[in-house]
Parts: structure tokens; sequence; C-alpha cells
């Protein structure tokens, strides 16, 4: 069966990658939670999207030039609604301190690829390897270098190539990284690429599929995982709760 990840939580009704948003994307049926891992100036692993932070918090400047304490004083909420003001940006390890007492599953995107971190994949593996998630989290990135960096660390470990194109016989590509998934934008995925995968037995999780004619599309097709704004919307799709009105 497909699997539901909220993609930065339930981003579409709280504000995006915070306890909140996690917490509420669990309420509305999420199996799984896509985040992203930034460092601060001090080495800590936070979870925010952008390189900076003006965009979702009250504040100015690039995540890397902020220690822990000075990061953990910004507003990450009032920018959303005045609901929910006082979230804060979680560090990782508070983050894998609250999703290892779920069932939920893990997908940790590294933000490497326009800034770089120094011993960000040694950081974030060895985090979630002390909480118990290794078996539970998938790895991915826009930057594959930081994916073939842990795959020499962890041959055992779920690392997923990020793409934002079509990719030409996306599973060969799988395969020279050492990869056995994919996240592919969700338009990428026509017919022929789908069976294409599946047949090199290659995971799919495309993102960011957030309309009914798409979940449909994908439940159809038996794809490991979508991941979305809307995991309350995709859940009732997959349950048959909202009838089928179009096709692709």
């Amino acid at each position: 069966m497909t699997k539901i990840y909220g993609h930065r939580g339930a981003s579409k009704v709280c504000p995006e990658n915070t306890m909140a948003s996690y917490i509420k994307a669990l309420e509305l049926g999420a199996e799984g939670l896509e985040i992203d891992v930034h460092l601060t100036k001090d080495g800590i692993p936070v979870v925010i999207h952008d390189e900076t932070v003006k965009r979702t918090t009250n504040g100015k400047g690039y995540v890397k030039n902020f220690s822990l304490q000075e990061i953990k004083q910004l507003d990450a909420g009032s920018w959303f609604s005045s609901e929910f003001q006082y979230e804060r940006i979680p560090t990782l390890e508070e983050f894998l301190q609250w999703i290892r007492t779920t069932p939920l599953l893990l997908n940790i995107e590294l933000k490497n690829n326009k800034v770089h971190y120094e011993d960000l994949e040694q950081k974030v593996y060895n985090l979630v390897n002390a909480y118990g998630m290794k078996e539970r989290t998938i790895y991915s990135s826009f930057n594959h270098y930081s994916l073939v960096l842990l795959r020499g660390m962890d041959p055992s470990i779920d690392i997923a190539p990020l793409y934002t194109s079509n990719l030409y016989k996306p599973w060969n590509y799988a395969n020279q990284l050492g990869a056995w998934s994919v996240h592919p934008p969700f338009k990428s995925l026509h017919p022929p690429i789908l069976e294409g995968l599946r047949r090199h037995n290659i995971s799919v999780r495309p993102y960011t599929v957030n309309k009914e004619k798409w979940l449909y599309y994908f439940f159809q097709y038996e794809v490991d995982a979508v991941i979305t704004d809307l995991p309350d919307l995709a859940l009732a799709v997959r349950n048959g709760d909202i009838p089928y009105k179009k096709t692709l």
C-alpha cells in the first residue's frame, strides 16, 4: 500500500517544519514525515527548509550564521498565523526525541546543495542512529555527492536522490549512486518511467502531490509513497472517501 508522507509536516494548515506541523500531520493520517536539515553556526542540525530564516521566521540571515541559542529566539509560527506565535525552529535531536515515540516513518532531506555544511551527513546519521530511527529513515538530497558519502558510511541505509526535471532512465542513475529509491517531481512520472522503475526494483516517492487527480494516479500505480502537503486529502483519496472524478 502506498504510504503518505507529510511534506514539512501538515504544511497547508500549520507553519512548515515546526512541531505543531508534525503533530498535526500525524493526526491527519500521515504515515511518514519529510523534513529538511541545516546546520547552525555552532554545528547543530536544525529543521528548517530555506538557507535563510527570512521566509519562515521573524529574523533575517543565513541559518549558518546563527548559533543555536540565537536561532531559538526566532518566532517560527507567526508568519503563518498568530495562533502559532510560540513555535520555534526545532533541532533535529528534539524532533527525533518526539518521532521515535510514534509509528511514523521519516524522510530527512539534507539541505546542502547551496551551502556547504561541514560533517552534516555524519552528524545527522549519528543522531538518527542514537535515537533508534535507522530502520525507519530515508535520506534524500539534491546534493547527490552527499548521498554517495552516506552510502559509503552505511550500505544498509535507504538513500534517495531528489531531482527537478525528467531524468533519462532514472533507474540507471539510481544504480550508479548505489540508491534503491528516487524522489522525483510528480509530473515527470509518466507511465513508462513508473514501469521502468518498478522493473528495476527502484522505490519511488514523488513530491509534492496535492491534487486529487494525481493522488488517484499514484495510488493506482501503487508507488511506494507520496509526499504531500495534504495528508488528510491523500488519506481520503486512498480510502475511496472521495469519488474518482478525473483522469489525467
